[in-house]
């Protein structure tokens, strides 16, 4: 019996062990948790406030800890005392509490709760600073707490926002902090310096453990440095607050580290983690983010352009539909969102008929008129527009200059302008590129609404940018990692292969086709003059409806009886 205790022990060991930094699993039914510095814990809350903390044996080398606890969708609350107050608490998904400790103070207890009826798997940490270390949220005059080590997240469709409040340069027990406002020299809190990080979780993994696993590798200054991606470095006289393109159901973390250059010291504040949607919303949430109404648009959409990405220069009048279907449908959507507050599903099926109309438009026009010139001009700034997206995908796109929207969208319509004029001279290649590229881009389009995809941000990031006027403020990192390298790699091969295809079989051919209305009106003259034509016997148009208006009116006149009537003449 002792061999399967020990046993059943080490398996459970195992399953929670991360770098041999990981506690088990607590019960938070005993009463009394208890902690150790650096050690992560995992345990379960699941009875009313409070439920007391320790930590014993702290080192007298340490001025300052940070506790901290996560969850991945319920709010719990961490406490100085079994009594909650504004300043003494802290409740969210991620909350944290910095301990400036006392001399000669070897002790420290706190409480945690939650107020849900659910039981929440936790997981927290406790780090410990020196007396030359900065202290996070040691100058906050915006939040509730004194000293307020959190990260304050805030999201919506557009953009995901972080705010924190500002550090404190470290002193040691039983001294008083160092003025936050006394002035701005060197020595003073005005030399620290913020490095806000990112860090993105596995695709369209939205578990717990999940989480809770790599939540480890943003809680300490090294993790952070080592896997999380730097996106800005703040001075203190900047703003405290950075906002990042949100991506719905795409899990990221956020931390902050502040660096103190004179003595080359850092801490890090409590990360914060969001997925951009909610896991208890019934309709839209994490769990289902794709619409019934996208699925159907991107689908017919993509089946479109998988013919214009093989077929497209050969049957040209398609073609020309496609491009203005995408033309008229991208501005009239941009148009009645901003304008009028109609739900989602119906500005669809508007952007859908208002497409349809543009391309029929461009269809017309080129029977009727047959310039070449317009038609390609449409068709070539169809293909700069995705080549500026794509431009501004990259890192290029988060540079501070672009952050103002005149510079970004001069420069973003001169890429675009860019490309037909390059072409001008071989507009049967830019036809063919344009096919291939945009046709196959459709596709990944439709992927992404039933598998997510990074590679859809890149011309939903410019409609963003459209629709909302602060997005211009966002940083728009997105993840790469493996299904978007294999849905990158099909791209690639949709659009090689239609390119290839569609310059080999026009070898030889005509470079566009003849102006349909010139044709028809030959084809019209020639029946006209032709005698040998058998067209030409056929009568004319207004003859052969009113032979059949007599046929029919004979349908329903009566039937003369047969005989002779009148009497014979002698």
């Amino acid at each position: 019996m002792g061999f399967l205790q020990l046993l059943v022990v080490a398996v459970l060991a195992s399953e929670h062990r991360v770098a041999g930094a990981t506690e088990v699993f607590g019960n938070s039914s005993e009463g009394l948790i208890e902690f150790s510095v650096g050690k992560f814990r995992y345990f379960e809350l699941n009875r009313p406030f409070p439920e007391e903390a320790i930590l014993h044996d702290i080192s007298s080398n340490v001025t300052f800890l940070i506790f901290q606890i996560h969850s991945q969708y319920q709010n719990t609350t961490v406490s100085f005392s079994p009594t909650l107050l504004s300043n003494a608490s802290e409740t969210g998904t991620a909350s944290g509490l910095v301990f400036i400790l006392r001399p000669e103070q070897s002790t420290c207890t706190w409480y945690l709760g939650t107020s849900g009826i659910q039981p929440v798997q936790n997981m927290a940490i406790l780090l410990s600073y020196t007396e030359r270390d900065p202290v996070p949220g040691g100058c906050n005059l915006e939040f509730d707490l004194d000293i307020d080590p959190n990260i304050y997240l805030e999201y919506n469709f557009f953009e995901t926002t972080i705010k924190f409040a500002p550090a404190n340069l470290g002193y040691a027990r039983g001294v008083d902090p160092p003025p936050c406002d006394a002035g701005t020299d060197q020595d003073s809190r005005w030399r620290l310096q913020y490095d806000v990080y990112q860090y993105f979780l596995p695709e369209n993994d939205l578990t717990e453990e999940m989480l809770l696993k790599h939540l480890q590798r943003m809680v300490s200054v090294p993790q952070v440095k080592a896997n999380a991606l730097k996106v800005i470095t703040l001075t203190a006289n900047d703003k405290t607050s950075v906002s990042f393109s949100s991506l719905p159901g795409q899990g990221v973390i956020y931390n902050v580290i502040v660096w103190d250059p004179f003595l080359n010291t850092s801490a890090a504040y409590v990360p914060a983690h969001t997925y951009a949607c909610s896991f208890e919303a019934g309709e839209g949430s994490c769990a289902s983010l794709g619409r019934v109404s996208s699925k159907v648009f991107f689908t017919l959409f993509a089946l479109l352009g998988f013919f214009i990405c093989f077929f497209g220069h050969r049957f040209w009048k398609t073609e020309l539909f496609f491009i203005g279907f995408i033309i008229m449908g991208f501005f009239f959507y941009i148009l009645i969102t901003r304008l009028t507050p109609i739900k989602y599903d119906v500005n669809l099926i508007l952007t859908a008929v208002a497409g349809s109309v543009g391309g029929m438009f461009l269809v017309a026009v080129w029977w009727r008129f047959g310039i070449l010139s317009i038609c390609m001009l449409c068709v070539g700034l169809v293909l700069g527009f995705l080549i500026s997206s794509v431009t501004f995908f990259t890192p290029l796109g988060n540079l501070k200059i672009f952050h103002d929207d005149g510079v970004f969208w001069v420069t973003f319509s001169c890429i675009a302008i860019l490309i037909p004029v390059v072409f001008m001279g071989c507009l049967r290649i830019l036809n063919i590129l344009t096919c291939g590229v945009i046709g196959s881009y459709s596709v990944v389009l439709a992927i992404d609404s039933y598998w997510s995809t990074s590679l859809s941000y890149i011309t939903l990031n410019v409609l963003k940018r459209a629709l909302n006027k602060d997005f211009r403020r966002a940083f728009t990192n997105v993840p790469f990692q493996t299904n978007d390298f294999i849905i990158l790699a099909v791209w690639g091969m949709l659009a090689v292969s239609g390119i290839t295809l569609q310059i080999r079989r026009e070898r030889g051919r005509p470079f566009f086709p003849p102006h349909p209305y010139k044709l028809w009106k030959q084809e019209r003259e020639r029946r006209v003059t032709n005698i040998l034509d058998p067209s030409y016997h056929i009568p004319p148009l207004r003859e052969r409806l009113y032979g059949r208006l007599t046929q029919i009116k004979g349908l329903f006149q009566k039937e003369q009886p047969a005989g002779e009537r009148t009497p014979l003449l002698l």
